[in-house]
């Protein structure tokens, strides 16, 4: 998929609000500081479309972007949060819940997975609530720039062995850098398939 266009449409903190027409989605989300606004600016190769911080936790809002004027790219706040009080954690989780309970236009999720650690609590119960709810999505392991091969490889085989405790299969997933665009090109022709069977059906 070609990246002809990428421009930033809204950000609020309400599902009812969110854009009304009915093509694809796909949203965006990860622990505080996993690399998320890097990734989505190496995959629409435009340096400041998603806010990078040295702060994590600064994304606390549904933010879409317009791609290509045919499908829908939303930042989502993380579920780590960093620096926010205990109240913000909880009216940060509860939109996050509703997004994807409830929004119908969403076609997949991708969880995006800090490649240099190994299996993180919270990041495990984050999938198994997203597999409990019946939600589409894919793993995404960033970072893979800062750790060595054969740490990365071990790092993954892990969760894949963690996983499989309560899953049948692995998710699909994807291995990242936003830093020399590893997985650019993988994850752009995943969402571009998934976008020609929404079409056909």
């Amino acid at each position: 998929m070609q990246i002809k266009s990428a421009e930033f449409l809204m950000s609020n903190s309400e599902v009812s609000n969110c854009p009304a027409n009915r093509i694809p989605e796909y949203a965006f989300i990860g622990r505080s500081n996993v690399g998320k606004s890097s990734l989505i600016n190496m995959l629409m190769l435009r340096k400041g479309l998603a806010k990078t911080s040295g702060r994590p936790g600064k994304t606390q809002l549904i933010n879409h972007f317009l791609i290509n004027k045919n499908w829908h790219l939303v930042d989502l706040p993380g579920y780590g949060y960093a620096r926010v009080s205990k109240s913000s954690k909880k009216t940060f989780q509860k939109f996050i819940t509703d997004y994807f309970l409830q929004r119908e236009q969403l076609v997949c999720a991708f969880v995006l997975i800090d490649s240099r650690h190994e299996p993180q609590v919270v990041d495990l119960e984050f999938l198994e609530w997203m597999g409990e709810n019946d939600i589409p999505f894919g793993i995404i392991f960033t970072k893979a720039d800062k750790v060595k091969p054969k740490a990365l490889e071990r790092n993954i085989e892990t969760y894949k062995v963690k996983l499989l405790e309560t899953w049948t299969e692995i998710p699909t997933y994807f291995i990242t850098s936003a830093t020399n665009n590893l997985g650019r090109e993988e994850l752009l022709k995943y969402i571009d398939h998934i976008n020609k069977n929404v079409k056909e059906s």
